[in-house]
């Protein structure tokens, strides 16, 4: 490490400013990896590497024809791989290219300040794609990386140290802080900023407007977060209860489940729904997904509460938003987890699409439904007890939940009844709404999650994507829709708190949890609680939440006008009182006197005491004397000072003096002449 110091410090100011710039290219395109075709993120690499190589050994830049080529084939693999050039993920893909190609014409300062804009705009397209708090302070890393890199571009010439550029950066951050926060604050709120997340599921643990039954060998799971619900007063049912309904699919063509058209649902579901026991009231927060259905606990009377959406509910209990949930969303809901829906009588066809299946698939399973029928012990029986019949099959028969069920062929109920007897909860729920509807009992298959996990620093609960789940509803006469999940009977545990699912762990989190089992939970949780909390108060902070700030402070009936008068008058003002401390500071004090008078206090602390009557001539006489060379830029600036104020016709300004006085590359107190 100390050969690498003493080489880097060896290098000429252009390649030691150049490998750093590139560094922090690196920095901004690191989060983009995964999104950027394989192609995008080699050429990228070759390229920033490349040019490093072509700065540390001062050799010449690549001509004309070489950029053109790279340009062209960019271009060229951009249209391949997207099949055009406009749209979010092809114009990231040229954005990142640009900005490595641009880096191999870096010559002159004009190039620096095209790859400096470049990089500041190639930064927030990292926020089309992820908003998260990691995220976020990855590019604030980069944002001060790029500012020291753009300071550092000002300074005069010698070789100020980077330290110095990046604490005026970060001054520089830090006073526009409050702007900022101002703001962020204040800026009226809109429609979302940001693209949508990427919709690729198959093959993995997630909920899907379908399910295609046994074409996925194995499952993987998902560890990432779907939902976070607050109960209030901290009352949540019982996680056995905790079902979020999601789509509800009834249509079957032998292997793939969908739902059934809007005009085949039947009548307007919420005259029929009907509920008992107290109601659970609850806020959630719903990760981006790119569908338009609001999670809510099973069942729910009134649509939730969420700004910026209209909410409509359809015939099986299920609410969807008026446009696709493309960034956070947090809602206010209210359920009551005992319940019954639907008609209480059959008449007509009204069921008949919950009871329809493709002619001449399962026969085995048809045969089984008929020997049920012919059993002495079930003549006469009611729907329930033959649900209580299945169940109790899949109890006893050897059933068994697993992950890698293999691959099913087209008789999927026939093969999970009688020859595999294993698979994961869409399997067990497709052959059992199969049977169900071979026995004449209308059934359907809801999806959405189960379960959850209680985060004890925050007191969230946590829906991930590896808790979805499918679980079927039965029609019965008198009662309606009741639910059945007949994946407890075959896994118990997977419906309790005794057995969730819970993907192997990595490397890193594998040898934490083998030092200490709870270490590892208690960093995750940490860790969620720390992003649920930049979730509820910077992603998530709505245009409602705006307003009611405004009320806080005494608006009674807060308007986006009001808001906007706000936020003009604390600009105005700010801008009020910076001109006004300016004026002030220039009335009680010389700027040219103050200047020099920082000038000595620099020279002072580099071990070089001069008396407060001594002008700028005899100060940089003094400072040639004792320290050199390394006190040439202090030297000249402190002659054109005294120009300045002797020879108005000098072209140097005050302010001039004063921009290159803070970039000045100071001697050291052990600098010697």
């Amino acid at each position: 490490m100390n050969r690498v110091a003493r080489e880097l410090a060896s290098l000429p100011r252009d390649a030691r400013d150049t490998l750093f710039l590139l560094c922090v290219i690196g920095l901004i395109l690191l989060p983009q990896v995964e999104n950027l075709p394989w192609w995008c993120t080699a050429i990228t690499a070759m390229v920033l590497l490349w040019r490093a190589s072509l700065a540390v050994q001062a050799r010449p830049l690549p001509s004309k024809w070489w950029r053109l080529a790279l340009l062209m084939l960019t271009i060229g693999a951009t249209y391949a791989t997207h099949r055009t050039l406009l749209g979010r993920d092809a114009g990231v893909t040229l954005i990142v290219s640009l900005l490595a190609l641009k880096t191999l014409e870096l010559r002159a300062r004009r190039d620096a300040f095209v790859v400096f804009f470049l990089g500041f705009f190639t930064m927030l397209t990292n926020f089309f794609y992820s908003q998260s708090l990691l995220t976020a302070f990855t590019m604030l890393l980069a944002l001060l990386g790029l500012l020291t890199a753009l300071v550092n571009a000002h300074m005069p010439v010698g070789r100020p140290p980077l330290m110095q550029a990046a604490r005026t950066a970060g001054w520089m951050a830090l006073a526009g802080a409050p702007i900022m926060l101002a703001l962020f604050l204040l800026f009226p709120r809109f429609a979302p900023l940001w693209g949508t997340p990427s919709d690729a599921m198959a093959g993995r643990t997630g909920l899907s407007n379908t399910m295609r039954v046994g074409t996925i060998a194995e499952l993987a799971l998902d560890d990432s977060i779907a939902a976070r619900i607050k109960f209030d007063g901290d009352r949540a049912p019982p996680q056995s209860q905790l079902y979020f309904r999601g789509p509800v699919l009834a249509q079957f063509d032998g292997r793939e489940w969908t739902a059934l058209p809007s005009w085949a649902r039947g009548a307007q579901w919420s005259a029929n729904l009907r509920v008992s026991g107290e109601p659970v009231r609850y806020e959630i927060t719903l990760e981006a997904n790119n569908r338009p259905w609001l999670l809510t606990l099973d069942a729910s009377q009134r649509p939730p509460e969420a700004p910026g959406f209209e909410v409509t509910g359809t015939p099986d209990l299920q609410w969807l938003a008026n446009r696709p949930v493309t960034d956070l969303v947090r809602y206010r809901a209210e359920s009551y987890t005992q319940f019954q829906s639907g008609p209480v009588k059959r008449t007509g066809s009204q069921l008949q699409a919950y009871l329809a299946l493709p002619p001449g698939t399962n026969p085995r399973t048809a045969a089984l439904a008929a020997e049920m029928r012919a059993d002495p012990a079930l003549a006469n029986a009611n729907a329930q007890a033959f649900v209580q019949a299945a169940l109790r099959r899949l109890r006893t028969g050897g059933y068994t939940y697993t992950l890698e069920p293999g691959v099913y062929g087209d008789n999927t109920a026939d093969e999970f009844w009688f020859d595999r007897k294993e698979g994961f909860c869409e399997h067990i729920a497709s052959a059992f709404v199969v049977l169900m509807r071979n026995l004449g009992i209308p059934a359907r298959i809801v999806t959405g999650y189960q379960g959850g996990e209680l985060n004890g620093v925050d007191n969230y609960w946590i829906v991930r994507q590896s808790d979805a789940h499918a679980w079927a509803e039965i029609w019965q006469e008198g009662t309606g829709w009741t639910r059945v999940d007949p994946t407890g009977s075959v896994a118990p545990g997977r419906i309790g708190q005794t057995q969730r699912l819970v993907p192997q762990p990595g490397l890193f989190a594998g040898a934490i949890g083998s030092m200490s089992p709870t270490l590892a939970q208690n960093i995750r949780a940490a860790w969620e609680a720390v992003n649920n909390g930049w979730n509820q108060w910077v992603l998530n902070y709505t245009q409602s939440r705006q307003l009611n700030l405004l009320k806080n402070i005494g608006f009674e009936a807060p308007s986006l006008e009001d808001l906007a008068y706000v936020l003009l008058y604390l600009l105005v003002g700010a801008s009020l009182a910076g001109a006004a401390w300016t004026l002030w500071e220039r009335s009680r004090h010389d700027p040219w006197l103050r200047l020099l008078g920082q000038a000595r206090v620099r020279l002072a602390k580099a071990g070089l005491q001069l008396p407060n009557t001594a002008p700028p001539r005899q100060m940089a006489q003094a400072a040639d004397a004792r320290f050199g060379p390394a006190a040439q830029a202090v030297r000249d600036w402190l002659l054109k000072l005294e120009a300045q104020r002797y020879a108005p016709a000098t072209p140097d300004s005050l302010s001039t003096l004063r921009s290159e006085f803070r970039h000045l590359a100071w001697p050291s107190a052990n600098a010697r002449g």
